[in-house]
């Protein structure tokens, strides 16, 4: 299971059901499972005439199915993978298992060093700020791709966590980035705030990592965490023509005040490629997203019995308003009535508490939750600005609470969630997933 203690949480019916929703979620954006489900490689290429009469070119060098989408390995000298994101370990030891010896060499830049690589080479950086290490990891990268020629293919894989891993600062270190990205989240800007600098902020962002891999063939995997799956804001878009300039960051950085605490001239950021020739050899390709898990959360929901509603893109927005939005849709809910929410708040952090949007949302549903209904609510990748993932919240939670005598509201102010939840319990533990997309959140009226 994914979810570590989902024995200690499942102490009631309904409990037991929304934890296996939240399950079905976790397991449908398996990072090895989807790749080893939705990529092959076809080692003899047949020439077949589809039903307007087309035949596709036949090639003893194979070609590399994705999604049904056929890509000839025919005048392809070396594949070569890179990695990066909460994603990329996992994802690197599947492609591994598909490709083979047919990889020439590869670097897999996560947030933790994964083993059982053979050619593929792990690197691990920092997180949610990036580190020396980031900087140093994404030199590797640069330079593993950047005299490439047209027969190469590099096979990219881009998931969330991407942007602090791929810290290669024009001017400063990535202190000053950590400074600006700081402010910017305690302010509560928005991801495609955030990533619109952070684009301005690196020469492995917005465009770069395509501009390094010309005139080489890449087809760019990418694990969405973006409400929209906006590619120009997945990971800070590093195989994507960036549309943004050094204006835009500029504004956003004043928007909130960062010039402030930033010791650079405009804060250090420099301007994208922006010549569509880099782009034109780049294949991206909307891999995995949010809408996956909560297909398959969905199915497994009807599957018990209950009415399904999915908001894909609403969840946005203050977590604590969020919340509480959450909790009066459900207790308006008609009986066996479940919603599934895809997305990401924020936190505008007043307190000095601990704790991530997801426990925040749970918190702030819980004093409005009628008895027959519960929230849940998980970062996919496991960690919700902690090693927690989230939290389940119900009628349970309540009664605890009464006895414990403490009050949510106190640590709602203090932006406490994490504190609340260790008391109570009702907290999820998945450890870190190695999958990331949107935050997931069900609520459920029994």
């Amino acid at each position: 299971m994914k979810i570590k203690n989902f024995q200690k949480l499942a102490v009631s019916d309904l409990r037991k059901k929304a934890l296996k929703i939240a399950e079905a979620g976790l397991e449908a954006i398996d990072t090895q499972k989807v790749i080893k489900d939705r990529i092959k490689l076809q080692k003899k290429f047949y020439p077949v005439r589809d039903r307007e009469g087309s035949q596709r070119v036949s090639t003893s060098n194979g070609a590399l199915i994705i999604d049904q989408k056929t890509f000839s390995l025919k005048d392809t000298k070396n594949i070569y993978v890179v990695a990066i994101g909460k994603c990329a370990g996992e994802a690197a030891l599947a492609l591994e298992k598909v490709l083979g010896k047919k990889i020439k060499a590869g670097i897999a830049l996560d947030v933790k060093k994964v083993s059982g690589l053979k050619i593929i080479k792990s690197l691990a950086g920092s997180h949610p700020f990036p580190s020396d290490r980031n900087t140093q990891a994404t030199v590797q990268i640069i330079n593993l791709i950047k005299n490439l020629n047209r027969d190469d293919l590099i096979l990219f894989v881009i998931s969330g966590g991407g942007s602090t891993l791929l810290c290669g600062p024009k001017k400063g270190t990535c202190a000053e980035e950590t400074l600006i990205v700081k402010k910017l989240m305690d302010s509560g800007a928005a991801i495609s705030e955030i990533n619109t600098v952070r684009k301005h902020l690196s020469v492995a962002r917005g465009g770069y990592l395509a501009k390094y891999a010309y005139p080489a063939k890449s087809i760019a995997l990418i694990f969405s965490d973006v409400i929209g799956n906006d590619l120009q804001f997945i990971a800070s878009g590093p195989t994507v023509k960036d549309t943004t300039t050094i204006k835009d960051a500029l504004k956003i950085l004043d928007k909130y005040n960062v010039p402030k605490v930033c010791p650079l001239e405009n804060c250090g950021l420099v301007e994208t490629p922006k010549d569509n020739d880099f782009f034109k050899p780049v294949t991206n390709i909307v891999f995995v997203s949010g809408e996956v898990a909560l297909t398959a959360m969905a199915e497994t929901a009807k599957k018990m019995g209950y009415k399904v509603k999915i908001c894909t893109s609403c969840l946005k927005g203050e977590a604590r308003s969020i919340g509480s939005k959450i909790a009066i849709e459900i207790n308006r809910a008609k009986p066996k009535t479940v919603l599934l929410y895809g997305g990401e708040t924020t936190v505008n952090v007043k307190g000095k508490g601990k704790g991530g949007r997801n426990m925040e949302l749970a918190l702030s549903a819980l004093s409005r939750l009628h008895q027959d209904s519960l929230v849940l609510s998980l970062a996919s990748d496991g960690r919700d600005n902690t090693e927690l993932a989230g939290a389940i919240c119900d009628k349970i939670t309540l009664e605890k609470i009464a006895k414990l005598k403490i009050k949510p509201l106190n640590y709602l102010v203090e932006n406490n969630s994490y504190f609340f939840f260790k008391k109570t319990g009702d907290y999820i533990l998945t450890g870190k997933t190695g999958s990331n997309v949107s935050d997931l959140v069900i609520a459920i009226r029994n």
